[in-house]
């Protein structure tokens, strides 16, 4: 991993602050797909730019790279395809933040194996279905509004973060899981990249540990937009109000650990530590996967489920 201090992260920051407009680079060599595309989404909340193929893909991105939020991104293409754009992009450290959604055909998983491994977290099946392409986008857009969000915050605190060995902190809600994990992600070599995960495992340790708001619950709640309305009343139940997640940083040598733990019953971290093919279309349940393939070089469950070391490995 590589270290980029204060300067360096500003010289490279790169549309940190919000667009009035989410801003989708939609790449398919089928013009009708774009078409249908630029219907859907420009009703909403959104400005579509289109490209042919991913060769096409990289000229937008290096001519506007600084507007693009997120990619919509066939897999099969002509003179570079879907998997080497990615690999291409997740090489680059200007847009590997992007989130790419990969429109692919159903029934095929070593296809999605090879997308993942590409770093590829959000899919969606062919042919595309109106409701399920603008709860994808809309999953990935909130993920990139956090990360801007804590992007911005973290910037501001380069200041002394190298004189800090160790340090303790309790949280109880989402937000201010989000407040915490834009103030720890400094801490390590590579704060772009941890900050993603640390606030994956935060999240999951709040909804999934404390709340006790199970995965298929949850999907429930995100289809009815009413899982922040859910959470809200679970942090006022009797039976979670006084709960909370324990984190606990440190940095010895060339090593940073995170160890997060909530009060929660725990669960099967082992199903969620690589993406699985059967989940790839969900609206969520991604994020462990995520911090486990992207952000840490190590995640260490306890047998319960209800406490992760994150560890990160920096090689002066």
């Amino acid at each position: 991993m590589n270290y980029y201090g204060a300067t360096g992260d500003r010289m490279r920051l790169r549309n940190l602050l919000p667009t009035p407009k989410t801003t989708v680079l939609a790449v398919d060599d089928n013009q009708a797909s774009l078409d249908l595309i630029q219907m859907i989404l420009q009703n909403g909340d959104y400005t579509v730019l289109t490209a042919v193929n991913g060769r096409h893909a990289l000229e937008v991105l290096e001519s506007s790279g600084d507007t693009v939020d997120l990619i919509l991104l066939d897999r099969v293409m002509p003179e570079m395809d879907g998997i080497e754009f990615c690999r291409r992009i997740k090489a680059d450290e200007k847009f590997r933040a992007l989130p790419i959604i990969m429109q692919t055909a159903a029934g095929r998983p070593q296809e999605i194996r090879e997308g993942i491994e590409a770093g590829v977290f959000y899919y969606l099946l062919k042919p595309l279905e109106v409701e399920t392409l603008l709860s994808i986008v809309a999953s990935a857009k909130d993920k990139v509004r956090k990360y801007r969000q804590d992007k911005n915050e973290h910037l501001q605190r380069q200041e002394s973060i190298s004189m800090v060995r160790s340090m303790e902190c309790v949280f109880r809600t989402v937000e201010e899981g989000e407040m915490l994990a834009a103030f720890l992600a400094p801490f390590f070599p590579n704060p772009d990249l941890t900050l993603t995960g640390i606030s994956e495992l935060f999240l999951n340790a709040v909804e999934h540990g404390n709340l006790a708001i199970s995965y298929e619950l949850k999907s429930q709640l995100v289809r009815a937009n009413t899982w922040r309305d859910e959470v809200n009343r679970r942090l006022s139940d009797p039976r979670f109000r006084d709960r909370a997640v324990t984190v606990t940083f440190s940095k010895k040598n060339n090593e940073y650990t995170l160890q997060i733990e909530d009060e929660g019953e725990g669960f099967n971290w082992q199903d969620y530590l690589q993406v699985d093919t059967a989940r790839v279309t969900h609206n969520h349940g991604r994020g462990i996967a995520m911090a486990n393939m992207m952000s840490f070089d190590e995640l260490i469950y306890n047998d319960r489920g209800n406490q992760v070391t994150a560890v990160v490995h920096f090689a002066r």
